[in-house]
């Protein structure tokens, strides 16, 4: 395994990758959804966490999302699994149908 050199925030990587970043917030928050190491938590002034991933977190979390992603009913029951109505109303929305 190389050295990580540099990390980049969910907020980037949800611009990145043009997804909302509540969703991404709620895939990483489950540490089980990306191999370990992928997912770095820095603290930020008192007590407050910024949530980052590799570069091979970033890759992983796309192939995730394309794999969910293939099928109306799979990308249907991956948000239900993961996110609030909320969150899910605001995606399939911005999603192309």
């Amino acid at each position: 395994m190389a050295t990580i050199t540099h990390v980049f925030t969910i907020s980037h990587v949800a611009e990145m990758l043009g997804e909302d970043r509540e969703l991404l917030d709620a895939i990483v928050s489950n540490s089980d959804n990306l191999t370990y190491g992928s997912i770095i938590s820095g603290v930020h002034g008192d007590d407050e966490t910024i949530t980052a991933l590799t570069d091979d977190g970033i890759d992983e979390l796309r192939q995730m999302l394309a794999d969910a992603r293939r099928s109306p009913e799979a990308w249907s029951d991956f948000l239900d699994c993961l996110v609030d109505e909320e969150v899910i109303a605001r995606v399939k929305a911005k999603s192309p149908r």
